[in-house]
């Protein structure tokens, strides 16, 4: 079964993006999250950020200083088949209801994060299937960790 396994927000902006027990996910964003840069962070087609737990360990195994919440994502989510997961899909997530909308595009602020600086790894396009994904919030509500993540109607 899918879980969040952990929410991350910086009141401040930017990455990386701490730990906090719970939140409510708005149409506007993560209550308690800001982004600095607004043409390419946030809004109602980006106002949640998601990555996989398991690509997070794969790439730690590989050599980069990453864990929850260094990438910028506001859901670490563990036990999704990151490699299916795709625009359009929907799921449950606590009390709220979130579709894909997009793939991210990673960006200079993540350098630090990554051997030799290179951010392009969690590129969809140079490597499909390790892109961090962006959320829309279709039913506003709580998210705690531990939280499941399912698969909801038009998946």
């Amino acid at each position: 079964m899918a879980r969040v396994h952990q929410i991350n927000v910086n009141p401040d902006g930017g990455v990386p993006k701490h730990r906090v027990a719970a939140t409510r996910l708005l149409e506007g964003g993560v209550e308690g999250d800001r982004q600095r840069n607004l043409r390419f962070h946030g809004g109602p087609k980006r106002a949640v950020c998601l990555y996989s737990l398991e690509r997070l360990r794969a790439l730690a195994e590989e050599g980069h200083p990453v864990g929850p919440g260094s990438l910028g994502e506001n859901l670490t989510v563990e036990g999704l088949d990151w490699s299916v997961v795709r625009p359009g899909m929907r799921f449950a997530v606590g009390e709220t209801l979130i579709e894909i909308t997009s793939e991210t595009t990673p960006c200079a602020n993540l350098v630090a994060c990554f051997v030799g600086g290179d951010f392009a790894r969690v590129s969809g396009k140079r490597h499909p299937g390790w892109s961090r994904l962006y959320a829309q919030v279709l039913r506003e509500g709580m998210v705690r960790e531990g939280d499941s993540v399912e698969a909801a109607e038009g998946a």
